[in-house]
């Protein structure tokens, strides 16, 4: 069975390493990325009896690189025959996270969000309503408590779903343009921080994690 590529990619402190290390386990290997001194962390898994290759990306906060992370993250994402790109964001700052969301779904990666860190979002009142968040943007999305394993059975499930080409969502945008033209095209870093307000206001119980 041909091993897959999974590459993890979100900004900074969201839960990224915690991801890769629960997919992974201990074993991992660290590079620097060819011609730069940015570390890519990269490991072997099986989920649900396909392997993989994860890829750790560096922080990054849009496609449209200013820091050196961010290029390699862009890099690595146009260069490598990626299967699946699982977007980590923190429900805590969900508006923050989406612009980055958009840049990747029409850019044309697949593509499975992961909104992570619920517990302490809904401790402080926010509430993500995931079905309708899922809805909205067209792309799987699964909710996690990576640090208690809350939610890792369900985004198994659902990498292993989007690289056999399985969706439950109608209207899935699942596209092929790849290539820095096309990133370019969806540029606007600051683009978006209001979309879809209604996410978080139309809150409805979510779905017991497990």
């Amino acid at each position: 069975m041909r091993r897959r590529k999974l590459a993890v990619v979100g900004t900074p402190n969201v839960g990224k390493s915690v991801l890769f290390n629960v997919l992974t386990g201990a074993y991992a290997t660290v590079s620097n990325y060819p011609g730069t001194t940015v570390d890519v962390s990269r490991g072997l898994a099986k989920i649900r009896g396909v392997p993989f290759e994860v890829i750790d990306t560096p922080g990054a906060y849009s496609l449209v690189p200013i820091t050196e992370e961010e290029r390699v993250t862009l890099l690595l994402l146009l260069e490598e025959d990626i299967d699946v790109v699982v977007h980590v964001v923190d429900a805590r700052n969900l508006r923050r996270m989406l612009p980055l969301t958009l840049q990747l779904i029409e850019a044309g990666f697949p593509l499975l969000v992961d909104v992570n860190i619920l517990d302490e979002a809904e401790r402080i009142g926010i509430r993500i309503d995931i079905p309708r968040l899922e809805q909205e943007l067209g792309v799987a999305v699964v909710g996690t408590v990576l640090t208690r394993g809350l939610g890792i059975e369900a985004l198994k499930d659902r990498v292993v779903a989007c690289v056999q080409g399985v969706s439950s969502i109608a209207g899935a945008r699942v596209g092929t343009l790849r290539g820095p033209h096309r990133a370019r095209r969806t540029g606007d870093r600051g683009r978006a921080p209001g979309a879809l307000p209604h996410v978080e206001e139309g809150y409805r119980p979510p779905a017991p994690l497990g």
